[in-house]
């Protein structure tokens, strides 16, 4: 939820400048200036070492100036994502290789694959995720024969879903008709996800899972769960920065969703486990 965390954030400030008259908020036009400016300032309340806000307006009007539209469009490709587009890149030339394994020989959009940055992201989920549910599989969280045993295909599944969260938030920032900018420098491989993510967002990861034979009902119940979270998330957002009435009970049921990717662990690990999860409780 730091998405709508941010987003309150930003809202407040509107209201505080708009009530200051510093922006005009009867236009509907300026949107998007309110926004920016909204944004500006709450980084400029950010700390920065000794800086006090003095000092970050004088560097900034002093420096501004020397930055043109020109250095933007000339610095935004070398500043935008390199790494995901690099893995991106390297994992699809290995795609093709009919010794990849692992893989089901299909096209590779269709093939579940992670970036880096999606598997660092979900550390810190699995070393809660053994802490609290290990035991109830009998498995000892401080046993590294235990936590290597299943660790791949949990990491795999883990950092896939963190990797869908990401695209989520990118959903958030497209304009109201889902058509990204054409100065959004949007990777082609996002857009893939962003094209599919309100149809079968969890296909690859499905058919992957289901070629190892653990995928059942309640993993794909649980991962329409996450479906619907992030449906209501963006939902949440929406209403947020448009200022439009928030019910209680969406934000009681995307708490209640929000741990769905705990559930499927835990599921998978009862089938990885050769056990039915009915047989324990």
């Amino acid at each position: 939820m730091e998405q709508l965390k941010e987003l309150e954030q930003v809202q407040n400030i509107m209201l505080m400048i708009q009530s200051a008259g510093a922006i005009d908020s009867s236009n509907n036009t300026n949107a998007d200036s309110n926004r920016f400016l909204a944004n500006f300032i709450l980084f400029m309340m950010q700390p920065c070492g000794e800086l006090d806000m003095n000092q970050k307006c004088k560097l900034i009007s002093n420096h501004f100036p020397k930055i043109s539209s020109a250095f933007n469009k000339e610095s935004s490709p070398q500043l935008c994502d390199k790494g995901n587009i690099g893995i991106e890149a390297s994992l699809s030339h290995h795609c093709d290789d009919d010794m990849s394994v692992g893989l089901l020989q299909t096209d590779c959009a269709d093939v579940a694959m992670v970036t880096l940055d999606s598997m660092q992201r979900a550390n810190s989920t699995l070393q809660d995720f053994c802490r609290s549910y290990f035991m109830f599989h009998e498995m000892d969280a401080n046993n590294a024969e235990s936590i290597f045993k299943y660790l791949p295909l949990l990491s795999f599944t883990e950092s896939y879903i963190y990797q869908l969260d990401t695209i989520n938030e990118k959903l958030l920032q497209l304009p109201s008709n889902g058509i990204p900018d054409s100065d959004m420098l949007t990777p082609d491989w996002i857009l893939r996800f962003i094209k599919s993510f309100k149809t079968d967002t969890f296909k690859p990861l499905a058919v992957l899972l289901e070629s190892y034979g653990i995928y059942t009902d309640r993993i794909r119940d649980e991962l329409k769960c996450g479906e619907e979270y992030w449906a209501l998330e963006r939902k949440l957002c929406s209403a947020l920065t448009n200022k439009q009435e928030i019910q209680m009970e969406d934000v009681m049921k995307a708490i209640h969703l929000k741990s769905f990717d705990y559930r499927v662990l835990n599921l998978l690990l009862y089938q990885l486990n050769g056990k039915d999860q009915c047989e324990d409780q």
